[in-house]
C-alpha cells in the first residue's frame, strides 16, 4: 500500500473528519481511507452507454429539426 500526505487542510475540515470518524467508531485515518475509497469507485462501468449519454446531456432538450420538404419521387422499373 502507498502512503499520501495531504497538506493545507483547514482546521474546520480536520474537526469535521474527527467528528465523522468518531460517529463511525473508527480512527480519522480509517475514515479518510473510507471516504477516498468510496469517492474513487467507478460507477461508470455499471452504466450502459445510453445511460451515460442521457446523464451527460440531461436538460439539453431535443434538437431543432426542420420539417422535411424534399420528398423522393417514385421510379418506374421495367
Amino acid at each position: 500500500m502507498s502512503t499520501i500526505t495531504v497538506r493545507g487542510l483547514d482546521d474546520d475540515v480536520i474537526r469535521a473528519l474527527k467528528v465523522r470518524a468518531a460517529r463511525e467508531g473508527r480512527s480519522m485515518e480509517a475514515e479518510v481511507r473510507g471516504i477516498l475509497t468510496a469517492a474513487t469507485r467507478s460507477n461508470d462501468a455499471e452504466l450502459g452507454f445510453g445511460t451515460f449519454l442521457s446523464e451527460a446531456f440531461n436538460g439539453a432538450g431535443a434538437p431543432d429539426i426542420p420539417p422535411r420538404t424534399d420528398f423522393p419521387e417514385s421510379v418506374d422499373l421495367p
